[in-house]
């Protein structure tokens, strides 16, 4: 009976295994965002955030101890300055793990590790285009596309803070799922938070109302271009009044070759015609 055995050996020796996650940890305070596979996303995680209380700690001890597991010297002081002071009210979960799909080749499970509320959060991301969505959803139902696109909407930092002193159970604009999200990624985040969310907000429904003129005006001006013969066109395709033949078509840019004038040489043409008289 085996005794004591736990976490992950990823088919390699202790110092090997050990020394892989110590760069990944590393990797991680350095870029604060990477990707990897999931298992070992999840271990480098519970690493990291012991190595996040030792920085929030800030004695010597804890210096000693962070600076004999980090590779590279220069991540001490963000790991005592810079994460000490964003996680200085947070009690814990200071990592985030994002799956993201399957790896091609040998098709195993990738992920994205984070730190929370770090510069490019994803969660923040996220859920500023879900609040961005349902904002403009509920604008349209009172309001006419053409003039949203004219004045834009201007409210996005209210409605945000309406929102944030919402209790549980109460109805707003939102959905409960998005304003629990919302109210949970700015719980230990500044004010200038809800400044930068109203931002992300009224950028993605600016990106949601431009982007079906745009692509619009680009269908627009490429028929245009078919119609009149800027665009090149592909094996297959036929502008209207064409009368080419099918084998021309099928040749794409060859066929717009101007085809040599006289007879075409077939075997009906060869044998059938009559000699001439001499």
């Amino acid at each position: 009976m085996k005794h004591g055995v736990a976490f992950r050996k990823f088919s390699r020796t202790t110092s090997h295994r050990m020394l892989m996650l110590r760069n990944l940890v590393t990797s991680l305070f350095e870029h604060e965002q990477i990707k990897t596979t999931l298992p070992k996303a999840r271990d480098t995680a519970r690493l990291a955030e012991k190595i996040i209380t030792l920085g929030k700690k800030g004695d010597r001890s804890a210096q000693m101890r962070a600076s004999a597991f980090l590779l590279k010297p220069e991540v001490l002081p963000k790991l005592f300055g810079t994460f000490a002071s964003r996680y200085a009210e947070r009690p814990g979960g200071y990592t985030r793990i994002h799956k993201f799909g399957n790896r091609p080749g040998d098709n195993a499970p990738v992920a994205i590790l984070e730190l929370v509320d770090n510069p490019r959060d994803l969660r923040f991301e996220i859920t500023a285009r879900a609040i961005g969505r349902e904002v403009l959803q509920d604008k349209l139902r009172t309001e006419k596309p053409i003039n949203l696109i004219k004045t834009g909407v201007h409210s996005t930092q209210n409605i945000i803070e309406t929102e944030k002193k919402l209790e549980f159970g109460q109805t707003g604009m939102l959905r409960p799922k998005t304003r629990w999200n919302m109210q949970k990624m700015l719980r230990f985040r500044n004010q200038d938070a809800v400044s930068q969310l109203s931002r992300n907000v009224g950028n993605y429904i600016d990106h949601l109302m431009a982007t079906p003129i745009a692509m619009k005006n680009l269908h627009d001006r490429e028929r245009r271009k078919t119609v009149t013969g800027e665009f090149a066109l592909r094996a297959g395709q036929t502008a209207p009044g064409d009368t080419r033949s099918v084998l021309d078509l099928s040749q794409g840019r060859l066929g717009l070759r101007q085809l040599r004038s006289g007879p075409v040489l077939t075997a009906n043409y060869i044998f059938g015609r009559k000699p001439k008289a001499r």
